[in-house]
């Protein structure tokens, strides 16, 4: 099926010699990136909307196989680990092609068909983070981002190892999943009932989220990192497409542009980001100097639109009309996607 059998390397050990970089960004030394990263160069006969579906692509397609055995990756998360999984384990990954596709939509994207998928991106984000893994003081420390580097090698090292069981017995990790997969049900039974809502503006691409204002902040995790929710992001992705997502409950608001407009989708092209420093200025004029409105910028992989203090004394239909005359009036500013050739 391959021409060598791949086996794992932390990226600056990586990049001294031909590696095969998955989902992250190419070195000097990368023969072939499987990655939907921005601009990463993947040829496009094997682009996908996740990493993971490139590397089925590239599975599939003998005539692209490199007879490099090392695969690296520069960063953590769900899609990058399964990735570098299905690499390694080919055989056990086209026999769970579907499943696995589906993980890493769910640590990526946020949205999932398999419930399993779910409970799989929250495992391994509970594994890799230092603030709820039980191995803290054996595989990483509590301040492991200090050394990232390091923590990336260390981590996928051991998730490598894990990460077979943990798709075929999810049950033995309840106790990492079970607090998350709470909230989950909880945020998907209250859209059902109409508890919390969804209202989409086509024209913009945009939802707004509507959750009852005393509903209180919850830990859950996006891409393997923690997040403080009022609602869950997996509901909210689950009954939407829309890029650009606007969250409301009392005074708080949060705005972010999802995943899938920082990376190269190939099923749908999201609209492309549009630069909102200058609407931060503008809530700030608003505000009155209070809350101070900041925006993380179109680079970041999830960038948000938020107040520092948590709260706004701006109106919702007033702040919904602010953000919306910039969507419609803003100019691109974002734009990940290779030159075709």
């Amino acid at each position: 099926m391959l021409p060598c059998r791949h086996s794992f390397m932390p990226y600056a050990d990586a990049a001294k010699g031909p590696n095969i970089v998955i989902d992250g960004q190419r070195n000097d030394n990368t023969v072939i990136n499987l990655s939907h990263w921005p601009k990463s160069g993947t040829p496009w006969p094997l682009k996908a909307d996740t990493s993971v579906a490139v590397v089925f692509k590239y599975l599939d397609m003998p005539e692209w196989h490199c007879d490099v055995a090392t695969v690296t990756n520069d960063h953590f998360d769900e899609d990058g680990l399964i990735g570098l999984f299905c690499m390694i384990e080919p055989e056990f990954a086209l026999a769970n092609r579907k499943l696995l596709i589906d993980s890493a939509q769910a640590g990526d994207f946020g949205f999932y068909s398999d419930r399993r998928a779910a409970r799989i991106a929250f495992t391994i984000s509970r594994l890799a983070d230092p603030a709820t893994s039980p191995w803290v003081g054996s595989v990483i420390s509590e301040n492991a981002f200090a050394d990232y580097p390091g923590y990336c090698g260390a981590i996928y090292a051991r998730l490598l190892d894990e990460l077979k069981n943990i798709i075929l017995e999810p049950e033995d990790y309840r106790d990492l999943w079970a607090d998350e997969d709470a909230l989950l049900e909880i945020s998907e039974a209250a859209l059902e009932e109409g508890v919390a809502m969804i209202e989409e503006i086509g024209d913009i691409d945009l939802a707004v989220v509507r959750v009852p204002a005393d509903w209180p902040e919850q830990a859950a995790h996006r891409v393997t990192q923690h997040r403080d929710v009022v609602i869950h992001p997996m509901a909210v992705h689950n009954r939407t497409l829309c890029n650009r997502v606007l969250t409301l409950s009392g005074e708080r608001a949060d705005f972010e542009f999802r995943y899938e407009s920082w990376v190269q989708m190939v099923s749908r092209k999201p609209p492309l980001r549009v630069d909102f420093h200058p609407l931060a200025e503008t809530l700030n004029e608003i505000e009155g100097g209070e809350g101070r409105w900041s925006f993380d910028g179109v680079e970041e992989i999830v960038p948000k639109l938020r107040t520092e203090i948590g709260t706004t004394a701006i109106p919702h239909d007033q702040l919904l009309e602010v953000i919306t005359t910039v969507m419609r009036d803003g100019e691109p500013a974002w734009d990940p996607y290779d030159v075709m050739s």
